[in-house]
């Protein structure tokens, strides 16, 4: 494992402790040898875990949307920035670049990746790690929805499996670091 995706907000929240979270997940990433991929923005919890990242000698790639760039949202400090045609493809490349995935607190299009990169495993599409940063019980609704369709039958157990929840970075990369089993099937009953 050589790089993790963090998807989060591009607003840092109302509570100072996604910001301070946003720092250590960076730190841990620092400390673990891994670079970061992310959108690209310079704004919010994105721009925090960037700047956290390079100000400790780490490696930050961004990718992201042209459209975004001409909004004065992206990065200009990172090691590598990709700007790209629109959302598909920064997406695609983001989920390329990234040997595993975490999502931290964030809105809409956080909760969007998170769902395309845990969609993706379930299909076989890919076997990389998906987690999630559990700032402070942020998640913890999520958690519950995510048993609740379960065990009404939408989600198979082996699926809701497949999103590590931890609220401790160095435990959730640690989790991202165990062998997975192969590509669960869809399909299996």
């Amino acid at each position: 494992m050589k790089s993790i995706c963090v998807y989060c907000g591009a607003n840092a929240g109302v509570d100072s402790r996604y910001a301070e979270q946003a720092r250590a997940l960076g730190a841990a990433l620092v400390e673990q040898n891994l670079s970061l991929v992310y959108g690209g923005g310079n704004v919010g919890l994105m721009g925090i875990i960037a700047d956290e990242v390079l100000r400790l000698g780490g490696e930050a790639t961004g990718v992201i949307p042209s459209a975004l760039v001409e909004k004065e949202v992206g990065h200009t400090g990172l090691t590598r920035q990709f700007i790209v045609k629109d959302m598909h493809e920064r997406k695609a490349m983001m989920a390329q670049l990234s040997d595993g995935f975490i999502a931290m607190p964030g809105g809409m299009g956080t909760l969007e990746e998170l769902f395309e990169m845990l969609t993706w495993s379930q299909l076989g599409f890919h076997a990389k790690p998906v987690g999630l940063l559990n700032v402070d019980g942020f998640y913890n609704h999520l958690v519950q929805f995510i048993a609740h369709a379960s065990a009404q039958g939408f989600i198979r157990p082996q699926h809701a499996a497949l999103m590590m929840v931890e609220d401790s970075p160095q435990k959730l990369i640690e989790r991202l670091r165990e062998p997975r089993p192969e590509n669960v099937s869809k399909w299996t009953r």
